[in-house]
């Protein structure tokens, strides 16, 4: 930044192999009193920039709301000396101020750091204000938590919201702004994320017609509580509406600043165009869905043979409808894909934890009852020793049940193209990277079904015993 600034982002990722490809998430929350703004909602998200695995893209986030001494040293004309106030977000101003700020910093980027710039398909990329779904998935803590988490109204905060966030009241801000970083961050590592200043959004407000937004555009939107906001209005659903003008000028709010996010343009060469153009024609094409692809293609092949022009955007308008109820299957399958290959890496786990405390009572009763002189424990220590037989082979059969019922449900093809989908959303997951090697192995039981159409259940149970 100029003056010898910086400003801090942080990488959000999203699952991604095509250019087509977007993450569904559902934001909001059920809500009586507030839902024409606040209710659930469907989403979808997808990132700017290209991962080296080509398994997922991001976007990234300011790690701070922007402070006043970043504000200063693009607006004014001269260096300010830093200090510690000046580490305050930068609040009272105008939409179309942080607009001019973001506007600031891309020229001073452009013109002093382009190196700095990540780039994408060999163009720059560029920062501006937050969409809102871009803002609510960082809120939520990304892939980082757990879905449960994702969908709770808060990211996890396991030593009280005290220690995350500020909000109204004696106990944290005390109806003060406050210095920015100074409590522990979200899951991302985003700091004040729900609180001390609420946050400036890029698009216009929408009020929520349970499954889309209302068709009025009004003013901007603002995000996420505020040093004024009450603890239970600390949540990642907050939002509201600003007016962009009041009746003397452009309106700001004590209460309200922004942070920026740095993505890239879409259509950035002839190259990425054809690549979009491609994936798009294959959409909802049912190519993975018995008898789907042939009929949308006989459909095709009939409008492209009838004359009449009114028949003919007819069958086209037919043809669009069930591409899109393709797309709406496909989309459902594979989420329903990803949750078995989560059930059998999980079931791995569990196979491999009572094997182990199988083994450990074998070990047990053979030296405390297979010798001349058997203990007095021995009968209870044999009938548990055939309870966690029963268990584990009760475990194992399900194991198998689930394993052939999904392979036999939605093919190989299709599972193939989830394993790697669902291996980054576990690799971004803290608290879900233990599954990847359970994962991994649970794959292979699989394929092995595949390959043979033998059932296996000792092998299988053996191959997740194996996993240390």
């Amino acid at each position: 930044m100029p003056c010898g600034g910086a400003m801090a982002f942080r990488q959000v990722f999203i699952p991604s192999s095509n250019p087509m490809d977007d993450h569904a998430i559902r934001l909001g929350q059920d809500s009586e009193e507030w839902g024409y703004v606040e209710h659930t909602r469907p989403a979808f998200i997808a990132g700017s920039f290209s991962e080296k695995n080509q398994q997922s893209r991001y976007y990234l986030i300011g790690k701070y709301e922007v402070s006043q001494l970043q504000s200063s040293a693009l607006q004014a004309g001269e260096c300010v000396k830093p200090s510690n106030k000046l580490r305050l977000p930068a609040v009272d101003m105008s939409w179309m101020s942080a607009m001019g700020i973001a506007d600031q910093y891309n020229l001073w980027l452009r013109e002093h750091a382009a190196n700095a710039l990540p780039k994408e398909d060999g163009v720059m990329g560029f920062v501006r204000l937050p969409t809102e779904v871009e803002w609510e998935f960082a809120a939520r803590g990304g892939l980082e938590v757990a879905s449960a988490d994702f969908r709770d109204n808060r990211y996890p905060m396991p030593e009280g919201m005290n220690n995350y966030e500020w909000f109204a009241g004696a106990q944290s801000a005390n109806g003060k702004l406050q210095l920015s970083g100074l409590l522990q961050a979200n899951p991302l590592g985003l700091h004040d994320m729900l609180g001390n200043a609420s946050e400036m959004m890029f698009e216009s407000f929408r009020l929520n017609k349970l499954d889309r937004n209302h068709g009025q555009a009004g003013g901007y939107i603002v995000r996420g509580g505020n040093f004024l906001s009450q603890q239970d209005a600390i949540t990642s659903t907050n939002r509201r509406e600003e007016a962009y003008y009041s009746e003397t000028g452009e309106q700001s709010n004590k209460a309200t600043g922004f942070r920026l996010v740095l993505t890239a343009p879409i259509l950035t060469s002839r190259e990425r165009v054809a690549n979009i153009g491609e994936s798009w024609k294959q959409l909802g094409s049912g190519s993975a869905l018995d008898g789907s692809e042939n009929t949308t293609s006989e459909l095709v092949k009939i409008a492209a043979a009838v004359e009449d022009k009114a028949l003919k955007e007819q069958l086209k308008d037919i043809e669009n409808q069930l591409r899109a109820s393709n797309q709406q299957q496909e989309e459902a399958r594979n989420q329903a894909i990803r949750a078995s290959l989560n059930l059998g890496a999980f079931l791995c786990t569990k196979m491999l934890d009572d094997g182990q405390y199988l083994e450990f009572l074998e070990n047990n009763y053979s030296m405390s009852c297979m010798n001349e002189e058997p203990a007095s424990t021995c009968p209870a220590r044999k009938a548990k020793l055939i309870e966690q037989q029963e268990r584990l082979e009760k475990l194992g059969s399900y194991y198998a049940s689930s394993l052939i019922d999904a392979a036999n449900l939605y093919g190989q093809p299709a599972i193939k193209a989830q394993v790697p989908v669902m291996n980054e959303l576990i690799e971004r997951n803290k608290r879900l990277k233990e599954l990847k090697p359970y994962l991994d192995t649970h794959w292979e039981n699989q394929q092995f079904y595949f390959n043979t159409q033998q059932i296996k259940t000792s092998q299988w149970l053996n191959n997740c015993k194996a996993v240390r």
